[in-house]
């Protein structure tokens, strides 16, 4: 089942005004150094993993605000400094900082020690879906007396917190206009660079970029290898609702005999917001899950993965830098664009033969893995499809979006020259 919605996370939101208040009168008091403060809501990866190597290595002075145990592990793992981002030193921490990077929110860092800091949010993908203010699940609260009233004060806190950015990355100028409008930013501020956690997707030759996935896949999943294709199954996060495409065992049992005949391993990647439900009523040495306690960034293991599954992920968008070949599974397309929207048509990135069933989701998936010709035509879309959403494809992201950073007055480390 769903852990969190847009509803719930409103309402703590609301009843932490307090603190938030509490919190911007001491960031007043509080000067801030020249430290780089790093955070993201999936854990250690994604965009704001790439900027952080690339900052440190460059001679900045970083540190990542932690939330769990095992993000302290992997961390250390990599030589980084953290810190917990509860508390007084996660507060602290951020206070000081001269430049805060997120991927998801504010809340990537401590979330009461963010007024006044440069801002740069990396965001985790580009928007098919509608997101921030473009969407009215952003807004959601309780059916409470006096619900409107509270969603015109969360939609003003969103606008307020987003004002606090002082650089966006966009993938492309298509991309850009999506994040302008969501995040309600003027195009000085969101900057056509590239996203820099699809760098590793871009960096090295296909055969390099091929085996540090797999290597990365067999250290997390069983039963991964080079001799065996690998499907990716990566549903999005239904706002808290529960999820249509869940399979019932029966499909399970069609899934696993497809899986068998293609000599194929399905990793499933439930959203870390919505994991629950993805297992067959019998173990399979076909099925594996892939969910965020598994890996946390999925990014760097695609070069590994030879078909994309999915309904609204961005991933979408990513695996077109490999030409990866995709089938789209969404059984609730008119709900969603009703809920939630999209930006543009759902067919026009998905065809207009996504399919609504794991019956016909199947059907395609057995012809594309019996196939070179059908498989040769799903991967030239995929490119297609990416060209367009992706304006760079040369592993150089991080430098550009580093290089926006400092021409926007952030100085250069101690000591350089």
């Amino acid at each position: 089942m769903a852990s969190f919605s847009f509803g719930t996370g409103n309402a703590a939101k609301l009843l932490r005004i307090p603190l938030y208040a509490v919190g911007r009168i001491g960031t007043f008091l509080v000067p801030r150094g020249r430290r780089w403060v790093f955070g993201c809501g999936a854990g250690v990866g994604d965009g704001a993993l790439a900027l952080q190597r690339y900052a440190a290595a460059a001679g900045h002075d970083t540190l990542w605000l932690t939330s769990t145990a095992r993000e302290d592990r992997e961390a250390a793992a990599l030589g980084i400094r953290t810190v917990r981002k509860g508390g007084l030193r996660g507060w602290w921490a951020t206070a000081r900082a001269g430049v805060l990077v997120v991927t998801h929110g504010l809340g990537d860092v401590n979330r009461y020690a963010n007024s006044g800091a440069f801002v740069v949010q990396l965001w985790h993908g580009i928007p098919l879906k509608r997101i921030g203010l473009d969407s009215p699940a952003t807004t959601q609260v309780p059916s409470v007396p006096g619900a409107p009233q509270l969603r015109r004060l969360i939609a003003f806190l969103y606008r307020s917190a987003a004002q606090r950015i002082r650089v966006l990355p966009a993938a492309s100028h298509r991309s850009r206009g999506r994040l302008e409008s969501a995040f309600r930013l003027q195009d000085d501020r969101v900057v056509v660079t590239g996203e820099p956690r699809v760098d590793v997707l871009s960096a090295g030759s296909v055969e390099e970029r091929r085996a540090r996935a797999t290597a990365i896949l067999r250290d997390g999943v069983e039963g991964t290898s080079d001799a065996v294709r690998t499907i990716l199954y990566a549903p999005t996060w239904r706002d808290g609702a529960a999820d249509p495409a869940v399979p019932t065992a029966e499909e399970w049992v069609q899934i696993i005999r497809v899986l068998e005949q293609n000599d194929a391993l399905l990793l499933v990647r439930s959203h870390p917001l919505g994991e629950g439900g993805y297992a067959p009523p019998l173990p399979s040495r076909r099925v594996r899950m892939l969910g965020a306690s598994v890996l946390a960034d999925v990014t760097p293991v695609l070069p590994a993965v030879d078909v994309l599954i999915t309904d609204y992920s961005s991933l979408a968008f990513d695996v077109g830098l490999l030409a990866m070949p995709v089938l789209f599974l969404a059984p609730d397309a008119a709900d969603y664009a009703r809920t939630r929207g999209f930006y543009g048509r759902f067919e026009d990135v998905a065809g207009e033969d996504a399919a609504t069933t794991w019956g016909g989701l199947l059907s395609q998936l057995d012809e594309l893995l019996a196939s070179t010709e059908a498989l040769a035509a799903r991967s030239a879309r995929s490119a297609t499809l990416s060209a367009e959403m992706h304006a760079y494809r040369d592993g150089r992201n991080t430098h550009r979006v580093y290089q926006a950073i400092r021409a926007r007055g952030i100085p250069a480390p101690k000591g350089a020259a």
